[in-house]
């Protein structure tokens, strides 16, 4: 009989380094680059859901507008075509974590949140997006005692703000998901959608080319100067567009602007999926609402089925490079995905002897608050957002509705909410953000491992109202 670490490096041993959306999408034609100097109303840098939602929602408010997008890579290329599809209705990364930040304006940022996630329902039937979308709702599961009463504090929470949700013991737990690692569990039926991100990025795509949009990929914007009523942005390329409005929507990648790096972190995270399962293995795990899933450790697993009955299994690592250091040669990283499937057959030991297809990692953009930021450049001529931490499919329509607030020029509730017109902490230049970084992590391993008792650094960063996350 092989070793558990013979058995892990056989599941992962035939992994293609690809993204599965993006490989399961097909071949895609990407729109040239941009060839000839270009003058528009609006410029938007970024081809990820957060620049494409702004330019939609512009287009509907504004169709004669001169709209450009430009991508350095192809569409759907960054975190947007290779997360987990969770579209959660949370605006601050957890309602906890908005309690904890913004207690006097939380009620009206929940209702908000909500909204965004059924008009993000809403626009994806009336585009003709076939996104794989539905309301399957979410599991969250106690894998250690004291991740029970957490659960159970959550739960009230959710019922203070109407979520509809069930506490769970562990019986009714494993008759939803069949897992002996599964103690409790909070199934909340309202506030998160499932889709297959990649066909979301793309339709979206569709829907701006469809309104006039110009949409160039492999075009990376290098400089952007100030030229009194418009802004000048030089590409690669040595092509020059003049706008008279510019959003910058990178996210976890370089900005054009300096100071922006010191908001974030590029933290690395990591996914498998595996082969289909047949009809024994599904019988064995049961999970047939096929929910979204995550544990509740301060290092936590997200995991979810796909429409042809894969597992996506992610999360855990969040690996920082020194200096916010971003390179594709990071997207594999062979110890990560060894624990990812470790992991995994913890979890389902009766999937014993399932493959993994794909494996691939890329950067989170991360801030100190754990949710969105917004800020502006050179007399509101520049805006930008980033900061999702991990949680953006649905709160990135959301911020493409505050940026389109903000390039018509318009004084609205949104604009108005505390965490766009407020930034986070910056976290410390370098040697001292590695270290941040690493202290916090091992941290975050030894609450998990000590009932969830946090030690006098993350009490310090608690009462500072900062952190790390993915």
């Amino acid at each position: 009989m092989r070793s558990s670490k013979e058995a892990v490096a056989e599941s992962i041993s035939q992994i293609k380094p690809e993204v599965f959306w993006l490989d399961n999408f097909g071949p895609r034609v990407p729109n040239p680059p941009l060839a000839t100097n270009l003058e528009v109303d609006c410029l938007i840098v970024g081809g990820g859901f957060s620049g494409l939602w702004t330019a939609l929602h512009l287009k509907r408010r504004e169709p004669t507008l001169e709209i450009a997008l430009i991508e350095a890579g192809t569409i759907a290329s960054g975190a947007s075509g290779r997360n987990g599809g969770f579209v959660d209705a949370s605006l601050t990364h957890g309602v906890e974590n908005g309690i904890d930040r913004y207690p006097k304006d939380i009620e009206l940022i929940e209702r908000l949140g909500f909204e965004n996630l059924l008009e993000l329902a809403k626009d994806v039937h009336e585009e003709g997006i076939d996104c794989d979308l539905s309301f399957n709702g979410t599991l969250d599961v106690a894998v250690r005692e004291w991740e029970i009463d957490a659960l159970r504090q959550r739960a009230k929470l959710g019922e203070r703000f109407g979520y509809e949700q069930q506490f769970l013991d562990q019986k009714a737990t494993r008759l939803e998901v069949n897992s002996p690692t599964y103690l409790a569990s909070l199934y909340t039926k309202d506030r998160c959608a499932l889709v297959d991100p990649a066909k979301l990025a793309f339709g979206l795509f569709e829907a701006i080319v469809r309104r006039g949009v110009k949409v160039y990929e492999g075009t990376a914007a290098t400089a952007v100067r100030d030229r009194g009523n418009e802004v000048e942005v030089s590409t690669s390329g040595s092509v020059i567009i003049r706008a008279k409005k510019l959003v910058l929507a990178t996210c976890a990648f370089p900005s054009l602007l300096k100071g922006y790096g010191s908001l974030i972190l590029p933290v690395y995270d990591y996914v498998l999926v595996s082969e289909p399962l047949d009809e024994r293995q599904l019988a064995e795990i049961r999970w047939h609402n096929r929910q979204g899933l995550a544990d509740s450790g301060n290092l936590f697993h997200y995991y979810r089925m796909t429409k042809d009955n894969r597992i996506l299994f992610g999360g855990y690592d969040a690996i920082y490079h020194f200096a916010n250091s971003v390179d594709p040669a990071y997207n594999f990283r062979k110890k990560s995905f060894e624990t990812l499937a470790t992991h995994f057959f913890e979890t389902f030991p009766s999937l014993q002897g399932l493959h993994f297809t794909h494996g691939w990692g890329g950067p989170i953009d991360t801030s100190s608050r754990f949710s969105m930021f917004f800020g502006s450049r050179y007399g509101a001529k520049v805006f930008y957002v980033g900061g999702f931490t991990g949680l953006g499919v649905g709160a990135t329509r959301f911020a493409g509705k505050v940026l389109a607030d903000k390039v018509l020029g318009e004084d609205t509730t949104l604009t108005r909410l505390p965490f766009v017109t407020h930034k986070p902490l910056p976290f410390p230049p370098e040697p001292f953000r590695s270290f941040f970084v690493w202290l916090t992590r091992r941290s975050l391993i030894s609450a998990d491992g000590h009932d969830g008792r946090r030690n006098l650094w993350l009490k310090l960063l608690d009462a500072m109202h900062i952190g790390f996350d993915s």
